[in-house]
């Protein structure tokens, strides 16, 4: 089964969402993390008389990152990967650079990540800096990050998809 990892990042609260990041992005993880073996290192950090209670019957604990871990493994699998389920999201530089291709009055579709790499390339950043949206430096790292996020999730992709709201 594919999986559309923006579609079901979109499900999975921020919480484990990161949790599921620090496992993936860990060095010392050498095959890829999965969903149950996410779950079974979520369960060690428990004290030991939670996981004892857990055994003998369900604790009713409202959206614990254990009981959503739960869900998704009934519905994907315990061998989903978890790369999956983490949310992706813009930096908040990308994110102003998105909202001005996204805000463009000229612009007749919603812009991919690949038109946001386009405008990016062709000046956007500058501009966004002269207009005092950015920081001088910020603009740097703009390329490099629509480059990585067009690597994972194709040029078609919708840019409004991967914007920060803080």
């Amino acid at each position: 089964m594919t999986l559309n990892p923006i579609d079901i990042s979109s499900r999975v609260s921020p919480h484990l969402s990161a949790l599921l990041a620090s496992r993936v992005d860990n060095p010392e993880c050498e095959q890829p993390v999965t969903l149950m073996a996410a779950r079974r290192f979520l369960a060690d950090l428990l004290p030991a008389d939670f996981r004892e209670a857990e055994r003998i019957h369900h604790f009713d604990i409202s959206e614990s990152l254990l009981d959503e871990l739960d869900s998704l493994i009934e519905e994907f699998g315990g061998a989903a990967l978890a790369v999956d389920f983490i949310e992706v999201k813009a930096s908040e530089s990308l994110s102003s650079a998105i909202e001005a291709v996204v805000n463009d009055e000229n612009r007749e579709n919603p812009p991919t990540l690949a038109v946001v790499r386009d405008a990016i390339v062709a000046g956007l950043g500058a501009r966004l800096v002269g207009d005092g949206v950015l920081e001088d430096d910020e603009d740097d790292t703009l390329l490099p990050e629509i480059e990585s996020l067009i690597e994972q999730f194709g040029a078609d992709s919708l840019a409004e998809e991967f914007l920060r709201f803080e």
